[in-house]
């Protein structure tokens, strides 16, 4: 990987020779400079904003535009880009460039071989711009000969892949104590939205896969479901049928909610917060976009966010958010908020979109 150099800039200035350095913040110059040389600022930004100026390069790089993540400490967009040139729109635009090996076309391409050549139970795999490779990720329940498999598949595509073992295994996350179910099987609510001014809520499509009819805590019949997609995508929409309310807001487990405006796209970096009915609130970062993850049983679900959350059976369907935004719907991972592990959700955007549905 190369590292990013900063170009040197000259100032016309008849009569003087410049010679300017801009390093770890620090400008030095001549004595015989008659101006200092100016490197655009990296601009501080939050999470959300660095998603929408991730978006916008997205868009003015094209093909030279190689992945995105946000530096949460550094509070600032870290943009992948394959060139000196698109280096420098990325700079003009407030953001930090980093010159990488793999494109994004290479790494989309990589995706297609893995899903053709190692479609394995147990297996997950993520686009992953801080190191610019296709993360390939076996669980325990993958067999010898199954691993010798995935890594020929990854060998053969070279450095553009890395492949690894979780202690974990990859299952949605549907039984356990929860806020809805049917008697038998129980999910969390994610979120409460809106369609032609009734109220519905969005949950994980494997939940709503298995049951129809959901009831509260309580035993009281609350709604049926409208809208179910899994697998391939995670989300199940169902509609009130009580008079309940239903606030745009998510339960924080310590007697208050966090109030919920709007949704957003994940953006890697990106600090969020899962509330769901197992195990209640828990916080960490996205690590990945776009990921594929293989339950077993021809479950195969594509485009999830991948974070170092924990959750467990129970929790899933519940909400992903960062601040008053929605981002996600738990969908399935490994591990447990005892040892750890890691969650992947639906996206919220697409879900609404989809079902035609707002948050509200």
């Amino acid at each position: 990987m190369k590292h990013r150099r900063i170009p040197k800039r000259r100032a016309a200035v008849a009569g003087a020779g410049i010679a300017a350095l801009v390093a770890a913040g620090v400008t030095f110059q001549t004595a015989n400079a008659s101006e200092p040389t100016e490197t655009p600022a990296v601009k501080t930004l939050s999470a959300l904003a660095a998603g929408k100026l991730a978006s916008t390069l997205d868009r003015d790089l094209g093909a030279d535009a190689a992945g995105t993540y946000y530096d949460a400490r550094a509070r600032t967009l870290v943009v992948n880009v394959l060139d000196e040139a698109a280096a420098e729109v990325v700079e003009e635009a407030g953001a930090q460039a980093r010159i990488v090996e793999h494109s994004l076309a290479e790494l989309k391409s990589a995706r297609t071989a893995l899903r053709q050549d190692a479609t394995i139970p147990g297996t997950a795999w993520v686009t992953d711009p801080a190191t610019n490779k296709v993360v390939v990720t076996a669980d325990r329940t993958v067999s010898a000969a199954e691993w010798k498999k995935l890594s020929q598949v990854v060998d053969r595509l070279g450095t553009v892949v890395e492949l690894q073992r979780t202690k974990g295994e990859f299952r949605p996350f549907i039984a356990g104590g929860d806020a809805i179910t049917d008697g038998g099987g129980r999910c969390s609510l994610g979120f409460n939205v809106v369609k032609g001014g009734e109220p519905y809520f969005l949950t994980a499509g494997h939940c709503t896969e298995g049951i129809t009819t959901w009831s509260d805590s309580a035993g009281t019949v609350i709604g049926e479901n409208e809208v179910s997609s899994f697998p391939d995508n995670d989300y199940g929409l169902v509609k009130y049928t009580a008079e309940v309310d239903h606030p745009s807001e998510v339960n924080l487990y310590n007697g208050s909610a966090q109030r919920i405006t709007g949704a957003a796209e994940a953006t890697v970096g990106m600090e969020v917060t899962r509330s769901g009915s197992t195990t209640q609130v828990h916080s960490g970062k996205v690590t990945g976009l776009d990921a594929t993850v293989n339950y077993g049983n021809g479950d195969i679900v594509n485009g999830l966010i991948q974070t170092d959350v924990c959750a467990e059976p129970g929790d899933s369907g519940g909400a992903l958010f960062s601040g008053d935004k929605a981002i996600g719907l738990t969908s399935g991972g490994s591990g447990d908020c005892t040892s750890g592990g890691e969650t992947f959700f639906q996206p919220v955007t697409e879900a609404l979109s989809a079902t035609g549905t707002q948050i509200g």
